[in-house]
């Protein structure tokens, strides 16, 4: 079971625009775009943990890196 922290309190007053930001824009291909840009994430947080060996605050990054690129890659493929 998940605690509820300070930070989710927060959140729970924000409106989700339902938007998403990336670098390069291509018009009709904003999934894949979206993707892209987290895997490109994904990769500069393992280069950096692999430079930092032993560090938990750099494998913490990697694997939400990873998390959100894969879950675009979930959302490219369920669009198609």
């Amino acid at each position: 079971m998940r605690r509820t922290t300070a930070i989710d309190h927060l959140l729970d007053d924000l409106h989700d625009t339902c938007e998403i930001v990336v670098r390069r824009w291509t018009p009709g291909c904003e999934l894949r775009d979206a993707w892209r840009a987290a895997h490109e994430d994904a990769v500069a947080a393992y280069r950096a943990w692999s430079a930092s060996p032993g560090s938990r605050t750099a494998y913490a990054v990697y694997l939400a890196a990873e998390d959100r690129a894969d879950a675009a890659l979930h959302a490219l493929i369920e669009a198609r």
